[in-house]
């Protein structure tokens, strides 16, 4: 699966050049995650591959709107066709909801304490993540692990998921799917 997922990301997201990440560093590297999750083939890869990194307790899985949304979705599609247990997906915002409620998190309600865990397409500072986390735990869930495609491996990430008391699960780094693009 994993040989499978690296050829996916060399064909179709991965690029060289300049480019600005979204935390704000500058990177000779690219990689665009959706290209891939949002077809069928890869978005039942990758839904499969992080179900097995998601702690049997989790009762839900979340993640910030743009790049989590189709991961959420498929994840709790995988899991409902295995019997796994994750039968919620709940969606962050960037900004609370303009109108209505003014909610921040999109899905079912879900009791306090819950456990869920976060995913991410691409982490390098591991920001959008860390938000989501906040906000999801602002709403009282229990939240100890990230699971994301690719792990850009940025030195300033650990401490930033240490401080958060998160634990890291990625299905590939940026080195492999470079490793993967020159072969």
């Amino acid at each position: 699966m994993k040989d499978k997922l690296l050829k996916l990301l060399k064909e179709k997201s991965y690029r060289t050049g300049e480019y600005k990440l979204s935390s704000g560093k500058t990177s000779e590297h690219y990689i665009n995650c959706k290209p891939v999750i949002l077809s069928g083939e890869g978005l039942e890869l990758v839904s499969t591959m992080m179900l097995k990194h998601i702690d049997s307790d989790s009762i839900a899985v979340a993640g910030l709107t743009l790049g989590a949304d189709p991961l959420v979705s498929g994840v709790t599609l995988v899991s409902s066709q295995l019997g796994t247990g994750i039968n919620s997906a709940l969606i962050v915002r960037k900004k609370p909801k303009g109108h209505g409620t003014g909610a921040w998190i999109e899905g079912p309600v879900l009791p306090q304490g819950s456990k869920i865990t976060v995913l991410e397409d691409v982490i390098t500072t591991g920001g959008s993540a860390l938000f989501a986390v906040e906000k999801l735990r602002d709403a009282g869930y229990v939240i100890d692990r990230i699971v994301s495609i690719v792990n850009r491996m940025d030195p300033d990430f650990q401490d930033a998921m240490d401080k958060a008391g998160i634990e890291l699960q990625s299905l590939v780094t940026l080195d492999e799917v470079i490793d993967a693009k020159n072969e």
